[in-house]
């Protein structure tokens, strides 16, 4: 069998995936570059091989599997990634921007959080109707609130919403790719080399700070970061609104049960978010050394790709998982991963999303499709789910 396969809908697996975790779980597939793979499905493996040391996330190892069709695993010009570091170097390098994003400081950020939902939706509700959702809301949100958090001027979210688009697309050609990254990182090499002369009080200032007093600034490595945070802060977060508006609106039982009890909004923003799962391959690893996961023999140097959807439709862990149920407990979905190397940015994501849709449905209590949902353009094509364009009216 080989890869990528497309879902059968929008959150739901495609039955060949669907035959691999009931053929046991673990399963030999070949990848698009014409490379092996072993595929994991369970929800229980996964998070076992996902706190296993055993298992490496450096993706510049040759056996590390790759989504694209060229086997680009890494990305040009960049220096390693968190994602992609492994012990000794992740504990430091995480542990170094970690407190940015912990519950506290993130709640900080409410109150402006806040403010650029109504500000959107101020202007949605004074302009004309039908409006794509994804411009006038999903999209500006996380990017003006990653922007405001790094320092990067928002005048420049078309730039890098644009060649984010390239990067994550499974049909751009290497050199689409190569450019896209190109453009991107001598943009952000710039930032920081103005950052460091004014170290302003913001995420890429507090570190220049923090690494002028022990030691040099590492201008690589925050070139790296700031490519990581404002591609991850604004593309995930951006789909999720989106995709979640979709089922909200095509669950009007689940949406009444938001509307009716604002306090289970964080319980259903966690059933969302394991319902779509909308980043499918990015957790894959590959053996550093001979293992044992789920009865079969890995050896050292073969790649691991993890099925995120499937382990989050784990019906040995989600009862019912192809059902949205806003009232379950679904915190112990993996969409963030698990371990060692979970999303940094997991709370600030909750957040925005909270609010998004405690706002919108607030504010919109009539909003609807403006075009039937089987209509819709899906981004089959990319390696980040979500849709490219949601029309709805009210």
């Amino acid at each position: 069998m080989s890869f990528p396969i497309t879902r059968a809908c929008p959150h739901m697996p495609n039955p060949e995936h669907v035959r691999l975790r009931e053929q046991g779980g673990i399963s030999r597939v070949m990848m698009p570059n014409g490379v092996h793979a072993w595929a994991l499905t369970r929800h229980e493996d996964v998070r076992t091989i996902l706190s296993d040391p055993r298992f490496s996330s450096d993706r510049s190892h040759p056996g590390f599997p790759s989504p694209l069709k060229d086997g680009q695993k890494t990305i040009g010009g960049l220096p390693r990634m968190l994602l992609s570091m492994d012990p000794p170097d992740h504990g430091p390098a995480r542990r170094a921007v970690i407190d940015e994003f912990t519950v506290k400081r993130v709640a900080g950020l409410r109150p402006r959080i806040q403010r650029i939902v109504d500000e959107h939706i101020d202007a949605m509700l004074a302009g004309p109707r039908p409006v794509d959702l994804v411009q006038a809301l999903s999209l500006p949100i996380p990017s003006l609130v990653i922007c405001d958090l790094l320092g990067v001027p928002y005048a420049d979210q078309q730039f890098f919403q644009e060649r984010t688009k390239t990067m994550v697309s499974r049909e751009a050609s290497p050199e689409e790719r190569k450019k896209a990254v190109g453009d991107f990182v001598s943009y952000l090499g710039e930032l920081v080399a103005a950052k460091a002369a004014a170290e302003p009080d913001d995420l890429l200032g507090r570190q220049i700070r923090k690494q002028r007093e022990d030691g040099e600034v590492d201008h690589e490595g925050l070139v790296s970061l700031a490519f990581l945070l404002l591609v991850a802060g604004h593309e995930t977060t951006a789909n999720m609104i989106s995709l979640g508006t979709l089922a909200l609106l095509e669950h009007p039982d689940q949406l009444a049960v938001l509307k009716a009890d604002p306090a289970k909004t964080p319980a259903a923003v966690e059933e969302l978010l394991r319902y779509f799962t909308i980043i499918d391959f990015t957790l894959s690893r590959v053996a550093r050394e001979d293992a044992e996961i789920a009865g079969a023999r890995i050896k050292a140097g073969e790649g691991v790709v993890v099925l995120s959807l499937l382990a989050n439709h784990d019906p040995d862990v989600f009862d019912d998982p192809g059902t949205l149920n806003l009232e379950r407990s679904a915190r112990n979905h993996i969409t963030f991963g698990f371990g060692g190397h979970q999303c940094l940015g997991q709370n600030l994501a909750r957040l925005e999303l909270q609010i998004v849709f405690d706002t919108l449905f607030a504010r919109i209590p009539g909003l609807r499709l403006a075009e039937p949902a089987d209509k819709l353009p899906f981004k089959d094509d990319a390696n980040i789910y979500g849709l490219y364009r949601l029309p709805v009216t009210w």
